[in-house]
């Protein structure tokens, strides 16, 4: 889902200009909210850096919100401490396993978004607030955006899209992991709806992002959740019954390997 605002139809964003906005701070906070209410187990928060998950969680602090979101599940935060993160994510797990879920904060480019995998019901939910463009100040950033641009004629702003989009993919695929797995994928920013940003995204993504579902204020992706989750909650059946097979069984595959047999 492609959520562009929040129940009060002020838009989101973690661009400059908005990005210290008391309204999309509240917002996103009411949608973090909303949806412990509603989604079960694990859900993974994943913002555009250290400084601004300081910032809006501070922000939440103060008004109240983040007290709201831990009397329905714990926190916990990754920081720059591999020791501390590595311990956040052990107690996060353990308050998945048990049942009474969890929120965990990560960064995108951190240690969380480039290896852990929080399949099966811890994440059943992924949140990327914001689009992770790079510190464009960095010199080694600019040094290559100068290289790619007199060797390569890509322009400044395409690769900066592109590496954000390819880093937003990153973070919220962390919640897929298996052919029997499921979760939801909010990308919480007004850019994610326009075509350039999102055609950059994978066709794994894009594949399953519908039309109906780009453009979504807080309310409208509550329920959809609610939808997605009740239909989840269905008996699974591997074999197949019901007229659709889900996955392949062992008759299947010797059939398809025959009938290739036969063709060849």
């Amino acid at each position: 889902m492609v959520l562009t605002r929040g129940s009060d139809q002020l838009p989101v964003s973690t661009k400059f200009d908005l990005r210290s906005d008391p309204g999309v701070e509240r917002n996103y906070g009411r949608l973090l909210l909303e949806m412990v209410s509603v989604v079960p187990d694990g859900i993974v928060c994943f913002f555009v850096s250290y400084s601004y998950t300081d910032a809006i969680v501070n922000s939440w602090n103060e008004t109240g919100i983040l007290k709201e979101i831990m009397q329905r599940k714990l926190v916990f935060i990754e920081t720059q401490d591999v020791v501390e993160t590595t311990l956040a994510l052990d107690n996060y797990r353990k308050a998945c396993d048990c049942g009474r879920g969890a929120v965990f904060f990560s960064v995108a480019r951190g240690k969380v978004a480039e290896g852990i995998d929080f399949d099966r019901h811890y994440g059943r939910l992924v949140i990327m607030f914001g689009v992770p463009f790079q510190y464009t100040l960095s010199r080694i950033l600019l040094a290559r955006l100068e290289y790619l641009r007199e060797t390569f004629q890509i322009k400044e702003g395409d690769f900066l899209t592109f590496d954000a989009l390819r880093q937003a993919a990153q973070c919220v695929g962390r919640v897929i992991r298996s052919k029997a797995d499921y979760g939801m994928m909010i990308f919480a920013d007004k850019r994610y709806t326009r075509h350039d940003k999102r055609s950059k995204l994978p066709g794994w993504i894009l594949s399953h992002l519908r039309e109906a579902h780009l453009n979504l204020s807080t309310d409208m992706a509550v329920h959809i959740a609610r939808e997605f989750l009740r239909k989840m909650a269905q008996p699974y059946d591997k074999t197949g019954g019901g007229g659709k097979k889900t996955l392949l069984s062992q008759d299947d595959l010797k059939k398809m390997n025959s009938l290739d047999q036969m063709m060849f």
